[in-house]
């Protein structure tokens, strides 16, 4: 049994990962979906999130993109990290993942300029001007 997070805004996938109005929790048996339960997340704070998550009992989480430290967090959890998905219905996603169909990208949350993550993390490049 797999339990998937999937972050969730307007019924799509959130590409901030830290900004989804709540996430979607899909438990997979024998490569089907038996449950989904949508859940609202604690407050955005560095570091909360993946721990809360882990908490939930999810074994995977599909992203479009997040910040090197949470993916540390999520690793030492024991949760696995799947980045760069579309923004799309998450039951849609999660059904191509069990599937093998997924595509996965690039990590979306790798922009320059750092918005809303109040800095707190590198994403191992800067640009200066």
């Amino acid at each position: 049994m797999r339990k998937i997070a999937v972050p969730v805004v307007n019924n799509k996938l959130s590409a901030h990962f830290g900004h989804c109005e709540y996430f979607a929790f899909f438990t997979e048996e024998n490569g089907v979906i038996t449950k989904r339960e949508n859940i609202q997340g604690p407050p955005h704070a560095p570091g909360v999130i993946p721990v809360w998550i882990a908490q939930q009992g999810a074994t995977e989480i599909i992203a479009g993109g997040m910040g090197t430290m949470a993916q540390q967090i999520f690793t030492q959890n024991n949760v696995k990290v799947i980045l760069g998905a579309a923004e799309m219905d998450p039951e849609q996603l999660v059904k191509d993942y069990i599937g093998g169909q997924l595509q996965e990208g690039d990590n979306s949350c790798d922009h320059p300029d750092g918005h809303g993550h109040g800095g707190d993390h590198d994403h191992g490049h800067h640009h200066h001007n």
